[in-house]
């Protein structure tokens, strides 16, 4: 394997190669649980043989090639904010470190289109938008520690996607070097219908179709006004309902998110009512449209039997939404915890609230299991499960945590739902995906992937259910 690493210094020279143990070290894992679960046990977790950080399309594709001559997996890393997976490095592989592809390749105000490096952070690539008036529209809660390359790989989805889309539907183009060092941009014109749209190769791919070096996205004005508002429904059904009614009557409040008695009482207490669950929402735009909008959701909400609440809740929501205590913060204090989302249809999503919370109050530990919702779709909704476990012995803590997911994606599916919202797949979610493609669509992706790939080196083992 030295011949390798050999190769990647001659080509790109030794100050984009790093085969040092605390340049490795610091690339082991992303944001997974279990691999810091792991790491703060004492427990070995493998680093990358080879760090490589291109700073042009074109060592990217120097890489890509060495990778397939010399047939070593290559493992594209953004910013490392990835929780389900995705990044599994070993002595063997090369991990492709994007982020010193962080520019800002052009923005362009009449056309409302921006094009940034892969690796460019969320939050930067926002800023750099902002500052001409527009806004991307993309809030995902990782946005200050992801990159736009990953938003694209995961297909993500941001805090106000009711109003303005998930990440597929704000991408205007992407380029990306395939699993054979070729160079392709997928997306050209702003609608078409030239053959299948190929861009959806690389949305959620996780690094096993090729390498994304670059997006193009599709902004928006700034909005001029911000509203808020609160309302309370007797449980998670009713408030469901009043969601449902709200989307068909078409109105899209870009932030929309339901919160069980339970995460209230967790994260709203000033605000609790009674257990009830709470109905929050953002509206944005000229102040006409929120003025008739707070108005349609008064009246909607009457109807639909919620008490309106204080919208200081939602502006609190607003301030602390990004907010999280890190996994060894969690760790220290004897929790084991995580978030799971999923969709469901209209019909379907009551039931799997139900059986899934009482799923994870049926396991050993579990001290926690909660649940929101926060993207609202024409036919349903999303959920985003919470679970905490506590134990007096850790080594009980990732068999729960495994548990935990398990009750969450078996309920989903018992029910019709889907197991992947917007976190992505991984490895996690990989003994799962048979429940939303079938084992006719796994198979299919595995012949799409080998088709793309057929030396096998791109991410392997992540996202795609071993044959």
């Amino acid at each position: 394997m030295k011949a390798i690493g050999e190769a990647l210094v001659s080509a790109l020279g030794g100050d984009k190669v790093a085969s040092d143990g605390e340049a490795l070290n610091a690339r082991r894992y992303d944001q997974w649980a279990v691999k810091h679960l792991r790491d703060w046990r004492g427990e070995a977790v493998a680093a990358p043989g080879w760090i490589v950080r291109p700073r042009s399309v074109e060592d990217v594709q120097k890489v890509v090639c060495l990778a397939n001559e010399h047939r070593v997996a290559l493992i594209p890393y953004g910013l490392g904010s990835g929780v389900c997976g995705g990044i599994e490095p070993s002595p063997d592989a090369i991990l492709l470190d994007m982020g010193a592809m962080n520019k800002v390749r052009f923005i362009d105000s009449d056309d409302l289109l921006a094009s940034f490096d892969a690796g460019l952070n969320g939050m930067e690539a926002e800023e750099a938008v902002a500052a001409q008036g527009l806004t991307i529209g993309h809030w995902p809660q990782s946005i200050a520690i992801s990159s736009v390359g990953g938003w694209v790989s995961t297909r993500a989805s941001g805090q106000f996607s009711t109003a303005y889309g998930n990440i597929e539907d704000i991408i205007h183009s992407i380029e990306a070097v395939l699993p054979t060092g070729e160079l392709v941009t997928l997306g050209k014109a702003v609608r078409a219908a030239a053959g299948p749209d190929l861009r959806h190769l690389l949305m959620g791919a996780e690094g096993t179709m090729g390498v994304v070096t670059g997006v193009t996205l599709s902004l928006r004005a700034k909005p001029e006004q911000r509203g808020y508002s609160i309302f309370y429904a007797d449980d998670m059904q009713a408030g469901f309902e009043a969601q449902r009614r709200i989307i068909r009557a078409d109105w899209r409040p870009p932030v929309m998110r339901q919160y069980d008695g339970r995460e209230v009482r967790r994260l709203f207490r000033d605000y609790e009512r009674g257990g009830k669950a709470m109905l929050l929402m953002v509206h944005e735009g000229p102040q006409a449209r929120i003025d008739a909008e707070l108005a349609a959701m008064h009246e909607i909400a009457a109807a639909s039997g919620l008490e309106a609440g204080d919208p200081a809740a939602a502006r609190q929501w607003i301030e602390r939404r990004n907010h999280v205590p890190s996994w060894r913060e969690m760790f220290e204090r004897g929790y084991i915890a995580d978030t799971v989302e999923i969709s469901g249809r209209w019909s379907e999503i009551g039931a799997i609230y139900d059986d899934a919370i009482a799923a994870l109050n049926a396991l050993p530990g579990v001290v926690n299991a909660s649940a929101h919702s926060s993207h609202v779709y024409r036919s349903g909704i999303n959920l985003y499960f919470s679970f905490a476990a506590t134990f007096d012995d850790t080594a009980q803590m990732e068999p729960a945590y495994f548990a935990g997911w398990r009750a969450i994606m078996e309920a989903t599916a018992r029910h019709g739902g889907g197991v992947a919202h917007h976190h992505g797949a991984g490895r996690l979610r990989k003994p799962y995906l048979h429940h939303d493609l079938g084992d006719e669509g796994v198979a299919l992706l595995r012949r799409i992937k080998a088709a793309l790939d057929p030396q096998g080196i791109m991410n392997p083992g992540n996202l795609i259910p071993d044959a």
